[in-house]
């Protein structure tokens, strides 16, 4: 069980956050949140095969191809592909999965759950820091 105070000291201390399925377009929630998390002083790296750049950050073809290591991975795809992204964040070394709205999936979940990675489903990152009072901070 993840608590409030375990969710806020993380989102406080995380610095580089991989976006699956961020995306350039504004219509997008990914865009606005990337967007969001960038303002906050985020380090982003969007993958998505088919961008070359979101929001004038180098885009990756896969989770494996940025970087750095991920203190979170945001996910921005239908559930069905989350149990192979969590697979790909747990090779990663993520220290976080979070599976934005609508996202749930009980494979990701065990997963992250026999890695000893937390995991959040089905809740959007922007309304967390919202609803933890974290907007400005």
């Amino acid at each position: 069980m993840i608590t409030d105070d375990f969710l806020k000291k993380f989102l406080q201390e995380a610095k580089n956050i991989v976006i699956v399925g961020a995306s350039n377009n504004p219509e997008r929630a990914s865009n606005g949140i990337m967007k969001f998390l960038m303002k906050k002083g985020y380090n982003c790296y969007p993958v998505n095969p088919n961008e070359e750049e979101v929001l004038g950050v180098k885009a990756y073809k896969s989770i494996s191809d940025v970087p750095v290591t991920p203190d979170i991975v945001d996910v921005f795809r239908r559930s069905e592909f989350a149990p192979e992204i969590v697979k790909e964040a747990i090779k990663k070394g993520a220290k976080f999965i979070w599976l934005q709205e609508e996202v749930y999936s009980e494979e990701a979940k065990r997963l992250a759950d026999e890695a000893g990675i937390p995991i959040v489903m089905d809740k959007c990152i922007f309304k967390e820091f919202m609803r933890l009072g974290m907007y400005a901070d």
